[in-house]
């Protein structure tokens, strides 16, 4: 049998991520016919059929998955090569892409890639605002900066500090309400909770108050929205403490009640670690994050 093409093979390990040719393509650039005249080939090449055609997309068949999980492999080796490659490259220049979760890609980072850039010019910065985990081994992104401890190989990773986080509701809000003296008075206000993260109930059953999902009359996981919500008077929710401080109509609620703060963890594919452009930033963040955020 022949060799078989890389580009078409990456281009069947797009579809199977993806579910479909219009969604591969949006990822990786590609036109659909291109996909598709290269799924076919490949399929004609190899004698199997890698996909069924059903009216939910594309689906691998039996052999289509095993032949994925091994070209999956291959692409991350393509990736690895990449890595090492990129790694030593010797300017102080081009794009470094950071993960970051919305709050702090929000209002954290901007300051500091601003101070960055004056600093070095040459780096354009490329800012992820997601609450989920980005996959640096397949290059989703350079650096990320994250609220927990990766647990992904190959990565370096440094813990730069913690985030406080505490209640808060606006002034005009406890006005009309009342300031809650204890956690019983403070389950009986309106809430804006969690959505899918569920970090917040098990926080209060571990402080011997049991409450449910149901005790939020607001849910939701980016935490901007906390912020938002609570600035506007909805009600009390959890929110960064180094954000609060700097709205005059927020007040703390229950500032006595033990809240562990979020660890930050300041992360990078070991061999981009070894990357000029990559490392400046790294420790340039790292330090502009430990000087704010350290704890001695």
């Amino acid at each position: 049998m022949q060799n078989v093409d890389w580009a078409k093979l990456q281009s069947f390990v797009a579809v199977a991520e993806h579910g479909s040719l219009s969604a591969a393509g949006r990822a990786t650039g590609a036109s659909q016919p291109t996909l598709s005249r290269h799924i076919a080939s490949l399929e004609e090449e190899l004698g199997l059929r890698l996909f069924d055609r059903t009216s939910e997309g594309l689906v691998l068949t039996t052999v289509g998955a095993e032949i994925y999980s091994n070209a999956e492999d291959m692409g991350l080796s393509a990736n690895q090569i990449l890595l090492i490659a990129s790694g030593r490259s010797q300017e102080i220049s081009g794009a470094v892409r950071i993960s970051a979760s919305d709050t702090v890609a929000c209002y954290t980072l901007p300051p500091m890639l601003t101070a960055m850039r004056r600093a070095e010019p040459r780096i354009a910065i490329e800012l992820v605002a997601s609450n989920e985990e980005n996959n640096l081994l397949k290059r989703e992104a350079d650096i990320a900066v994250r609220m927990f401890r990766p647990t992904q190989n190959d990565v370096i990773t440094r813990k730069v500090g913690e985030l406080k986080l505490g209640f808060y509701a606006s002034a005009d809000y406890l006005d009309a309400r009342g300031r809650p003296k204890s956690p019983e008075e403070f389950l009986g206000h309106d809430l804006v909770g969690y959505d899918q993260n569920d970090g917040l109930i098990r926080g209060f059953k571990k402080a011997g108050v049991d409450v449910g999902r149901e005790a939020f009359s607001f849910r939701t996981d980016a935490m901007y929205v906390h912020l938002e919500l609570v600035r506007a008077g909805w009600g009390i929710g959890i929110i960064h403490v180094d954000m609060a401080e700097e709205i005059p109509t927020l007040e703390p609620v229950l500032p006595k009640l033990n809240i562990p703060p979020l660890e930050i963890w300041l992360t990078a594919h070991a061999e981009l670690k070894t990357s000029p452009r990559i490392r400046r930033v790294y420790d340039f963040l790292a330090d502009a994050l430990q000087q704010r955020y350290g704890v001695a």
